[in-house]
């Protein structure tokens, strides 16, 4: 285990009340003193009883450190929030809202909430830094997440959603929901998340097929309906491969079935956690410090 994994015990330390968690949120998003956007002077600003707010030492103008955060106008408490958060940082196959309802306490709404808004916000935090570039590879792979497999020919499946994922090797990963596998889709979406000038590495599917002609990549391929698996020159998507067999075992044994409506947050979830593999003691502190 690394030396700076936030461990329960270390949490629990961390923020013992809700008053250290709003206090946390303060220090984080205005520092121990600024400027007051009121009066404009240099101010402290000092706790305002029965209200998540501070108050100005100077004219009393009142900061909400949780206004534009995941927890504004909640009810639930804040040290709940931060430890749903220490959740989501601690596993690697995700949180249901039925073992938030357990854990805390709250109503199955109230827990679904909470999984949703820190799923969004990991998202966020996470950022859309492209992939890729010169001397660099990337692997590009697509795949069905959802309902039931149906039907026959052109990789038609009934009910389920086309994903797609963008896997620069020994670097991050970035997963989007596709409308369709078309040609014309590919080359819209991959270009906004892979720099040109990349080795990109597919298999054979023809979505592919002008990425090398119309965005400047050195595409190869690797031929999975001949049993290829890795092409001459280490040619393969094995890498993203093994991201779609994670993230699918743990939303089975965790989630058991995601809607197409709320996919989108839970590739963010799992791209957030991949992306901080290397480093999952980064993980609380990347939340925690980026209100």
């Amino acid at each position: 285990m690394a030396k700076n994994t936030l461990t329960l015990r270390k949490f629990q330390d961390r923020f013992p009340t809700e008053e250290s968690c709003l206090e946390h949120l303060k220090l984080t998003r205005f520092g121990e003193r600024h400027e007051c956007e009121k009066c404009g002077k240099d101010a402290q600003f000092y706790r305002v009883q029965k209200r998540r707010s501070y108050a100005c030492e100077h004219c009393g103008h009142q900061i909400y450190p949780t206004a534009g955060t995941p927890f504004h106008r909640t009810r639930t408490s804040l040290r709940d929030w931060f430890y749903v958060m220490f959740l989501f940082c601690t596993t690697r196959n995700g949180v249901a809202a039925k073992e938030v309802e357990r854990q805390i306490g709250v109503t199955y709404k109230t827990a679904w909430r909470m999984c949703h808004e820190i799923r969004k916000y990991m998202a966020v935090v996470d950022g859309d830094e492209p992939l890729g570039g010169p001397f660099k590879t990337v692997e590009i792979d697509e795949t069905y997440m959802g309902g039931e497999a149906t039907g026959k020919g052109s990789g038609y499946k009934a009910n389920k959603v086309a994903v797609i994922g963008m896997y620069e090797r020994g670097g991050d990963i970035a997963v989007r929901v596709l409308p369709d596998r078309r040609k014309v889709t590919m080359n819209q979406i991959i270009p906004q998340h892979v720099k040109a000038h990349s080795e990109v590495h597919t298999d054979e599917f023809g979505g592919y097929g002008d990425l090398g002609v119309l965005n400047g990549y050195w595409h190869k391929r690797v031929n999975h309906s001949k049993g290829q698996y890795v092409a001459a020159g280490g040619v393969s998507t094995n890498g993203v491969e093994g991201f779609w067999a994670q993230l699918k075992r743990s939303i089975h044994g965790t989630h058991v079935h995601v809607s197409q409506k709320h996919l989108s947050k839970y590739l963010g979830e799992f791209e957030f956690r991949h992306n901080r593999r290397h480093r999952p003691e980064m993980m609380i502190s990347a939340l925690m410090t980026a209100f």
